[in-house]
């Protein structure tokens, strides 16, 4: 199973505008410049961020983009949602229909647990944590040798 650019490009997006939670609007050239988005996708995936109340946009000269609500309120499981719908690994876990073998399949139970398994890890991530785990990767190893 492979998330699309559009979910991971989008998540990189919007953990630029939480590292610069408190700056004002963040013009999109910006994100797309530090993020290594195009600014053409970068665009297209705003859109479905704004419908679904995660970023707003404000217009003007200084206007741009912002979070909508505070980074610990926004999972990882919403951005998600918004930006690539399910992620089931296959038709039959959200459309029991879409196999007539759905209520009798072994392996459907299998591929039901990782749904269940990765919605886990993204409804328990939140924008804050990745604003946590950037600041210490981004922190020189203060680890000193002595010869």
């Amino acid at each position: 199973m492979k998330l699309s650019t559009r979910t991971r490009y989008g998540t990189r997006a919007l953990l630029e505008l939480a590292l610069r939670k408190g700056e004002g609007p963040i013009f999109l050239k910006d994100i797309a410049k530090q993020q290594e988005i195009s600014l053409p996708y970068l665009e297209h995936l705003i859109a479905p961020l704004i419908a679904g109340g995660v970023i707003r946009s404000t217009k003007g000269p200084k206007g741009g983009i912002s979070l909508a609500r505070n980074p610990e309120e926004i999972k990882l499981s919403e951005i998600t949602q918004l930006l690539e719908g399910t992620v089931a690994p296959v038709e039959c876990i959200d459309d029991p229909g879409a196999c007539s073998r759905s209520s009798s399949c072994v392996t459907r139970d299998v591929w039901a647990r990782l749904k269940e398994a990765i919605d886990g890890v993204l409804e328990g991530t939140t924008l804050q944590d990745l604003v946590e785990g950037h600041k210490k990767k981004s922190q020189p190893d203060k680890t000193m040798y002595y010869i």
